[in-house]
């Protein structure tokens, strides 16, 4: 059942079983704060069984453009358009967040998001291959992230 994320009142609600279920929340709660205020969109997201088609699409770019396969279970995705964009955001049970920004027109920014909760270790996977700078959230506490720009097309 989708579940909009309300960014005032951070529940988690969907990621109860994550070890890090506070701080997750409340980088989805960051997230969503940021498409409210830059794109008025509201953010929505499922479980991750009842959309496999978006675990599947940021699952084959993670594949085939570094050959990763994230060892964490999936429990939300979401999928949304705008201002031209193609977004998807898989939210994990490890406490990671990736995302895929994905520009409709050719030849634009295209790229994959890595985002670590506070308090999550960086997976196995993701260790040798990336550096993660800080952000701070007043939502989410510390945030490490790093990125990828996607060079296929998908």
């Amino acid at each position: 059942m989708p579940y909009t994320v309300d960014f005032e009142n951070v529940s988690t609600t969907g990621l109860e079983s994550s070890p890090v279920a506070d701080a997750l929340a409340g980088l989805r709660a960051n997230e969503a704060r940021y498409y409210r205020n830059k794109y008025d969109h509201a953010f929505t997201v499922s479980p991750a069984a009842e959309a496999p088609e978006v675990l599947d699409w940021v699952n084959r770019i993670l594949s085939e453009e570094r050959d990763i396969v994230i060892a964490a279970r999936p429990l939300e995705v979401t999928s949304f358009e705008v201002a031209g964009i193609r977004m998807a955001y898989v939210f994990y049970e490890s406490g990671l967040s990736v995302n895929v920004m994905y520009t409709i027109e050719d030849g634009q920014k295209r790229a994959v998001g890595f985002k670590l909760s506070e308090g999550m270790e960086v997976p196995e996977e993701l260790a040798s291959r990336f550096k993660f700078a800080r952000q701070k959230s007043k939502l989410a506490g510390v945030i490490r992230g790093s990125f990828f720009v996607i060079k296929g097309e998908y």
